[in-house]
């Protein structure tokens, strides 16, 4: 680890201990502008692999960042950095996901189906006749049941709005009134496997955690790891495997 890097890691770490005791925005704000280069590194690896601007996922990434602060326990052992990775990508994602309005179909189902709308006007014009589903899949050259899946998924690709009404009986509702919040039970699910997990962790030497957490949760590569703590990427590569192993002895359910 460089001289840099770990008086950063150092000076959270004193910042968090004093949030936890007497929160402020002003301690909050410290914190956000001492770990915005984690914000930034992530940010500019998902800005590679999508459509949407850097700036934009930058600063949905400090909504993260905040909320692993307002989260964070020193007490646990387990690095700022590590905990915090996991918050900052995960609500860019959200918001990636949030902004993709449609289902992405493959673009041979999108051909095969404007291909379909063409089959199915010629036959109707050289049959004297509304043609049949099954006519249009053989001159396809595809089964019915393809034929059918294909026209439903280019139908219902587009999202149904949760404000749409849903009538019952005597009573009117909303789709969002009948929708179980999955995204919530998702997140506590998570947050239970994210706490198991940061226990598993603080049982681990010291040197071998910082392994595990450098490779898995800041994405770093095994030669950078081995750079950053004076070791060869040999040592890092057996520590990471004696940490796997610890971890999956720590967290497998006890038998009576």
């Amino acid at each position: 680890m460089t001289v840099a890097s770990s008086s950063v890691r150092n000076r959270s770490l004193e910042l968090l201990l004093k949030y936890q005791q007497e929160p402020s925005i002003a301690l909050r704000n410290q914190l956000v502008r001492l770990n915005a280069g984690l914000v930034r590194k992530i940010a500019h690896r998902i800005s590679h692999q999508s459509t949407e601007p850097y700036e934009d996922l930058e600063q949905i990434g400090h909504l993260g960042l905040i909320r692993a602060i307002e989260r964070f326990d020193p007490s646990q052992g387990c690095a700022f950095s590590s905990f915090a990775v996991p918050y900052i990508r995960g609500e860019m994602l959200h918001f990636l996901r949030d902004r993709s309005s449609n289902v992405k179909l493959p673009r041979r189902w999108q051909e095969i189906e404007k291909e379909g709308q063409k089959v199915r006007d010629a036959l109707t014009a050289s049959l004297g006749r509304p043609c049949k589903e099954n006519e249009v899949a053989e001159k396809l050259d595809i089964s019915l049941n393809e034929w059918h899946y294909i026209k439903a998924m280019v139908k219902y690709r587009s999202p149904v709005s949760l404000d749409a009404t849903i009538h019952q009986q005597d009573s009117t509702m909303t789709l969002a009134d009948v929708i179980p919040d999955v995204k919530y039970q998702a997140f506590q699910h998570w947050e239970d496997e994210r706490q198991m997990l940061q226990q598993a962790l603080s049982q681990l030497e010291e040197t071998t955690r910082t392994a595990i957490e450098s490779v898995f949760f800041a994405d770093l590569s095994r030669r950078e790891v081995a750079e950053q703590m004076g070791v060869s990427p040999m040592t890092i590569g057996r520590r990471v495997q004696k940490g796997l192993e610890q971890l999956l002895t720590i967290l497998q359910p006890q038998t009576p």
